[in-house]
C-alpha cells in the first residue's frame, strides 16, 4: 500500500511539474487544465483522481515544494553532480524543452518524506501551511506517528507547528545532548484544552479531573509517547506526604515525566516545588534504566524572563508551559441545573 501510494505522488509530482514546465515555455495555455483533466479521465476511465481541481492541486504540489533552496538541494541530493546542477536550473527556470530531468527526479526520490503521506494529507498541508518548512515538520510527523487525514487536521487547527519545541526550560544545562534536545522537542507552549468545558472560577483540583476524565484527548495534546501513570501519586518526604498532580512516563525519552498544574499565573516557588516531587520520583520510583525524571509546569499564563530566572536557580530538568482554555461555562451555569435530589423528588411527583 505504501508503494502503490508512493508511485501516486510520483506521478501527480510528475504531472504538476509537465503543467509548469509546458506553461512555461508557453506551449500549453493557461485553460490546460480543464482540457488536460478531461483527457486524462477520457485515456484512464478505470482511475480516480483526474478531477479538474485534483489536476489544479497536482500543479499546486509540485510548485509548493520547489519554491525553497533546501527542497532542491534535497529533491536533487541522488542525482550525479552534473545532473544535480541541470535539476536546479530545471526547476527554477524551467526553460529547457527537455522534460526527462522530470522523470529522473521522480525516480530517484521515492524514499523522499513527501512521497511517503497520503495525497489528501498533502492537500490539507499544501493548503494550509504558511512554508515549506511547516508542511515538512506535518509530514514527518504523519509518517512518525501513522496520523489520519482527521488527525493531521486536528493538529494543525490546533497549531502544533508553532507550539511544540516551545517551552521554556533548562534541559540543556542538566541533561545530555541527545536526550536534552527530544526533551525540548517533546514538549509544547501551550497546550490546548479546549476539548474541557469548565465553570469560571475553577479550581485547580477540577483541572485536573477534568483532564483525567478526558485522558486520551489529554495524550493526544501531550503528544505521542505519553504513558499515564496516574494522579495524585504519593510520595514521601521524610515525615511529609508528597501527592503528585500528574505523573507519566514517556516512552522515547525513557523516563518519568512529572506534570503540575497551575490554574493561575507562573510564580517563581513553583520551581522549588516541582523539584522536589522529581527529586523524589528520582529517589523512589526511577529504575537504573531510566533517564532522568523531567518535570512540566502547566501554568495559565507566564512571563517567559521570570520562568527563565526561576529555572536557572533549579538543580532539576525542567519545562514551563501555558494552557489554553476556551470552552467556559458562566458560574451559576452549575446551579441552575437541577440536583440529583431534585431530580428524585420529580421522579417521586410523577409515581
Amino acid at each position: 500500500a505504501v508503494r502503490v501510494n508512493s508511485e501516486m505522488i510520483a506521478l501527480y509530482w510528475s504531472i504538476g511539474a509537465d503543467i509548469v514546465a509546458k506553461q512555461a515555455e508557453s506551449v500549453w495555455g493557461s485553460g490546460i487544465i480543464p482540457q488536460l483533466s478531461a483527457d486524462l479521465r477520457t485515456e484512464f476511465p478505470d482511475m480516480h483522481g483526474f478531477s479538474e481541481t485534483n489536476v489544479k492541486y497536482m500543479k499546486q504540489f509540485y510548485l509548493f515544494y520547489i519554491q525553497e533552496d533546501k527542497i532542491l538541494h534535497q529533491l536533487g541530493a541522488k542525482l550525479d553532480d552534473t545532473k544535480s546542477h541541470q535539476l536546479g536550473g530545471e526547476l527554477q527556470n524551467t526553460e529547457n524543452k527537455d522534460i526527462t530531468i522530470f522523470q529522473q527526479i521522480v525516480a530517484n526520490l521515492e524514499n523522499h518524506p513527501i512521497f511517503q503521506i497520503p495525497w489528501r494529507h498533502h492537500v490539507e498541508s499544501i493548503s494550509k501551511c504558511k512554508d515549506v518548512k511547516e508542511a515538512l515538520f506535518y509530514v514527518k510527523k504523519t509518517i512518525e506517528n501513522g496520523w489520519s487525514r482527521a488527525m493531521l487536521m486536528n493538529f494543525m487547527s490546533a497549531g502544533l507547528y508553532e507550539s511544540q519545541g516551545k517551552a521554556v526550560n533548562n534541559f540543556s544545562k542538566w541533561l545530555p545532548d541527545v536526550q536534552s534536545d527530544l526533551a525540548r522537542e517533546t514538549l509544547k507552549d501551550p497546550y490546548s484544552f479546549d476539548f474541557l468545558t469548565l465553570t469560571e472560577g475553577y479550581k485547580e483540583r477540577e483541572l485536573e479531573n477534568a483532564l483525567s476524565t478526558n485522558i486520551t484527548k489529554f495524550l493526544l495534546e501531550l503528544g505521542q509517547g505519553f504513558s499515564f501513570v496516574g494522579r495524585q501519586i504519593l510520595v514521601k518526604a521524610g515525615t511529609k506526604d508528597l501527592f503528585i498532580d500528574m505523573l507519566f512516563y514517556h516512552l522515547k525519552l525513557r523516563c518519568y515525566v512529572v506534570v503540575e498544574l497551575k490554574t493561575c499565573e507562573f510564580e517563581a516557588g513553583f520551581i522549588g516545588q516541582l523539584g522536589a516531587y522529581v527529586s523524589a520520583i528520582n529517589h523512589q520510583m526511577r529504575d537504573k534504566a531510566d533517564n532522568d525524571t523531567i518535570g512540566l509546569l502547566i501554568c495559565k499564563t507566564k512571563d517567559n524572563v521570570l520562568a527563565q530566572y526561576a529555572l536557572e536557580s533549579s538543580s532539576q530538568p525542567i519545562g514551563v508551559s501555558e494552557y489554553e482554555l476556551s470552552k467556559l461555562l458562566p458560574e451559576n451555569y452549575k446551579s441552575a441545573l437541577p440536583s440529583i435530589e431534585d431530580i428524585e423528588e420529580g421522579l417521586k411527583d410523577r409515581e
